[in-house]
C-alpha cells in the first residue's frame, strides 16, 4: 500500500533571479522559510512555476540541493524531473535522489508529442532507475500530450509512482481515473482555480502557484476538504477566485512573479523567452492584491 508524497497544501515554488540573471538564493530562503511558517505540507522546487525549463542542468541540480538543505526535514520536498528526453529525465532524477529530495515531478515529455506506449515506456524506465517516489504531471496545454485514464491505470501498477499532478482541467478523466485505479494511486490539483472539486473527487491536495503568496489560504482550504468540510473550502474557493483570475491573467509564473515583486518578496526578473507582464495586465493584479491586502 502506497502512501501519499503528501496531502493538503505545496507550493509550486518561484525561483527569485537577481538583475544579472542568477538564482538569488537570499530571496529564494525567505520564500521556502515563510512557507513553511505558514504550514505548507510540502514544497515543489524546479517545476514550472519556477521556470525550469530556462535552466541549465547544473542550475537545476543546485536549486534543489539548496531547497533541500534549506528546508532540512521540516517538510517533503518534491523535485521537479521531466523532460522531453527520457535520458534526462533520470539523470536529474537520480540527482535529486542523491540530494535527499523526497519525491520526483515530472511532466509529460513535451514537443515530442509521445504515444500513450511512448507514456509508459517513458515513466517505466525512469522508476526502473530511480528510488524515490514519482509524480506525474498532466498539463496538456504546455505540452501538448496528455494522458488517458486507461494510461494511468497502466502506471498504478508500478509501485513506484505515486500518483498525478492533474492540471489538464477535464473532470471526465479525473473521474474516470479515480474508477479505474486503486485507492492508492494518488491525485493532487495543478489548478488553483479546481482545488474543492477535485479534492470533493478525491484529490489529495494541492501543487499550488497561489500559494507563493498566500500559502496560508491554500492551507486552510485544502485542510478543511481533507476534512471533509467541502462547505466551509468551497467558500474560500469562491472568494479567491478573483485573486486567481489575476495571477493566471498571463503564463504562469509572469503574474504570480510580478504580484511577488509588488509585495517585495523579491522574485526578480523572469527568464527570456518569458518577458514583464503588460501594463493592461498589470493593472489588473495590482487591484486584485489591493483587494485582498496583499500590498504593503
Amino acid at each position: 500500500m502506497r502512501t501519499p508524497v503528501f496531502t493538503g497544501s505545496c507550493p509550486a515554488l518561484v525561483t527569485p533571479f537577481d538583475q544579472n540573471g542568477s538564482i538569488n538564493y537570499k530571496a529564494f530562503a525567505a520564500l521556502i522559510d515563510a512557507q513553511i511558517e505558514a504550514g505548507v505540507d510540502a514544497v515543489c522546487v524546479c517545476g514550472t512555476t519556477g521556470e525550469s525549463a530556462t535552466m541549465s542542468i547544473r542550475e537545476h541540480i543546485a536549486a534543489v540541493e539548496f531547497c533541500v538543505k534549506q528546508v532540512a526535514g521540516r517538510v517533503k520536498v518534491i523535485a521537479g524531473a521531466g523532460s522531453n528526453d527520457t535520458s534526462a529525465a533520470v539523470y536529474l532524477s537520480q540527482h535529486a535522489q542523491d540530494s535527499g529530495a523526497d519525491a520526483v515531478l515530472h511532466v509529460t515529455p513535451y514537443y515530442n508529442k509521445a504515444s500513450q506506449t511512448g507514456l509508459i515506456k517513458h515513466y517505466e524506465y525512469i522508476a526502473d532507475r530511480c528510488d524515490l517516489p514519482i509524480i506525474l504531471y498532466n498539463v496538456p496545454s504546455r505540452t501538448g500530450v496528455s494522458f488517458t485514464a486507461e494510461t494511468y491505470r497502466v502506471l498504478s501498477q508500478n509501485p513506484k509512482i505515486n500518483g498525478v499532478k492533474e492540471a489538464s482541467g477535464n473532470f471526465s478523466l479525473l473521474a474516470h481515473t479515480r474508477f479505474l485505479c486503486p485507492d492508492d494511486f494518488y491525485i493532487w490539483s495543478g489548478n488553483d482555480d479546481q482545488v474543492v472539486p477535485m479534492m470533493a473527487l478525491g484529490a489529495k491536495g494541492v501543487i499550488s502557484v497561489v500559494s507563493n503568496i498566500c500559502p496560508e489560504v491554500m492551507v486552510k482550504m485544502s485542510h478543511l476538504c481533507l476534512e471533509n468540510n467541502f462547505e466551509a473550502a468551497s467558500k474560500i474557493q469562491i472568494a479567491y477566485m478573483d485573486l486567481i483570475d489575476a495571477l493566471f491573467c498571463e503564463v504562469n509564473p509572469i503574474p504570480v512573479k510580478a504580484a511577488m515583486n509588488l509585495m517585495g518578496m523579491e522574485a526578480g526578473p523572469l527568464r527570456l523567452p518569458l518577458c514583464d507582464i503588460s501594463e493592461k495586465n498589470l493593472v489588473t493584479l495590482r487591484a486584485a492584491l489591493e483587494r485582498f491586502g496583499l500590498l504593503k
